[in-house]
């Protein structure tokens, strides 16, 4: 078995009104939605950090209202039926932007995306324009441009799913939606109501449900991707994830960028690991550093040190049972995994001038015969492309893998975790009757329901209408267009 290649389509200013009919068919046979952004740059970190998550909502206000989206990338998910699998139809999508008002770009930004290909000259020569804020004008909600397909978006009412999304829908609303409300109270309260299907953030479950070593983005995703492989393999193989992708033929393959989602690599050679980036996803030395960077290294040596501490409890186990009344101060060693792990200390400890674009920016159908997208305009046939899943292979890779840094690709893996995790929360819950429950394509999370990771605390922020809080007016406002125009 091999790797596998994830078909991320490419959009563009020159492209758009050709793919929209696809994009909107995606959005409304999803069955879940995973989006991701790059962003021109964050501000001052220190009060993006700051004890008080109001003082922090306020922070990320002044991003999103003086920054602006470079791309956005969002994946559809689409249960297949009648398998014996968790199976998705999944198309990804990635829209390179340009904001037509003036906008803050942070050169350490800049850097980064640089250092993982995006790829400017092209941005300001066909970014899909887009002004922000309570941006009026009757095409908000008709025709073909960014906010008619966030409005789009919102119509289709489908669960959505962000890596350490609070940041991500800040600028989503503040982008292509309206002004953002000066209290936090209101922000959530408008987000309830826009996304009824509910919000969920994959930072929050690989941090508090699936409780991995490491959560940032790339990690999660290897770590998810190889535990299902294993599942997939193994004597009893329960539920797990199979992905397939539409084929895309004639003119439309000259939109597709082809991303090579390779497994998790074995090695034999000796690599020392920076620690740095091992826990973080991100070091100040960059591409410069001398350590290797590697997520397939960091996510096996992690797989390494937890089968360690396994065989070391049991061994200490054993030697309780044989009466042996020696304590031995390692015992302690591999004790508690029950642990938060790594509560976002990296952006905690980074200067106000050092990026945190590693894990903030980094971030199907019912039949077997599955239906042709007619956009007249060349769309093929979504012919089935079943993905197995690959055992661990050679050969090395190198340290680290430039330009596979993509909204669209993000967005995927965001999902991929996602439906993952909600594959690992139904084999936790097989000894439970479901039969009350109501009936939907997908079992999804209900302990992450809504809630939004939040870097440094212990508890999730609540995406709810509280009864104290009111409903912004722009978003009423908005909200009525979007029905009344919805036909």
């Amino acid at each position: 078995m091999s790797s596998f290649v994830v078909p991320v389509i490419d959009v563009h200013n020159d492209n758009f009104k050709e793919l929209w009919p696809a994009m909107v068919v995606a959005l409304k046979t999803s069955s879940f939605i995973a989006l991701d952004t790059e962003l021109s740059g964050l501000g001052n970190r220190k009060s993006l950090l700051a004890e008080s998550i109001e003082d922090r909502y306020k922070a990320i206000c002044h991003a999103a209202r003086s920054r602006s989206i470079l791309s956005l990338g969002f994946a559809c998910y689409k249960k297949l039926d009648n398998r014996p699998a968790d199976s998705y139809l999944v198309q990804v999508y990635n829209l390179t932007l340009l904001c037509s008002e003036e906008y803050i770009i942070e050169p350490q930004s800049v850097q980064f995306l640089v250092q993982h290909g995006f790829d400017f000259n092209k941005q300001y020569a066909h970014g899909i324009p887009y002004f922000k804020g309570n941006y009026k004008a009757e095409s908000d909600y008709q025709g073909v441009h960014i906010r008619a397909l966030f409005t789009e978006l919102l119509r289709a009412r489908k669960p959505l799913v962000l890596h350490n999304g609070l940041i991500d829908m800040a600028f989503l609303y503040q982008s292509f939606y309206a002004h953002l409300p000066e209290q936090l109270a209101t922000f959530t309260a408008d987000l309830s109501e826009m996304f009824p299907a509910g919000i969920y953030d994959t930072k929050y479950v690989t941090e508090f449900e699936l409780r991995l070593t490491a959560s940032y983005l790339e990690y999660a995703y290897k770590k998810c991707k190889l535990d299902n492989f294993r599942g997939l393999t193994s004597g009893a193989a329960g539920p797990h994830v199979q992905v397939e992708f539409c084929q895309y033929g004639g003119h439309m393959s000259s939109y597709v960028d082809f991303r090579e989602c390779s497994d998790v690599i074995s090695s034999e050679a000796h690599t020392e690991i920076c620690e740095r980036f091992s826990a973080f996803g991100w070091c100040p030395n960059g591409t410069q550093c001398p350590l290797s960077h590697d997520t397939d290294l960091i996510v096996l040596q992690d797989e390494k040190n937890k089968e360690d501490k396994r065989k070391k409890r049991k061994r200490q186990r054993n030697k309780k049972k044989a009466g042996e009344n020696t304590v031995d101060s390692s015992i302690f060693e591999g004790a508690p995994e029950n642990k938060i792990p790594h509560m976002e200390i990296d952006v905690q400890e980074q200067s106000v001038d050092e990026p945190n674009e590693t894990d903030k920016i980094t971030s199907s159908v019912t039949t077997s015969d599955l239906p042709t997208i007619d956009t007249g305009n060349g769309v093929e046939s979504m012919n089935k492309d079943v993905m197995k899943k690959s055992p661990i292979h050679s050969p090395q890779k190198k340290k680290q893998d430039t330009g596979t840094h993509r909204a669209g690709f993000d967005a995927f893996m965001t999902g991929y975790i996602f439906a993952h995790s909600c594959v690992t929360d139904q084999k936790s819950e097989e000894g439970e009757a479901r039969s009350e429950q109501p009936k939907q394509d997908v079992q999804l999370l209900p302990s992450s329901l809504n809630k939004v990771y939040l870097s440094g605390k212990s508890v999730p922020l609540n995406i709810v209408k509280s009864t104290f809080a009111k409903s912004s007016k722009a978003h009423v406002q908005k909200m009525e267009r979007v029905w009344e125009s919805r036909h």
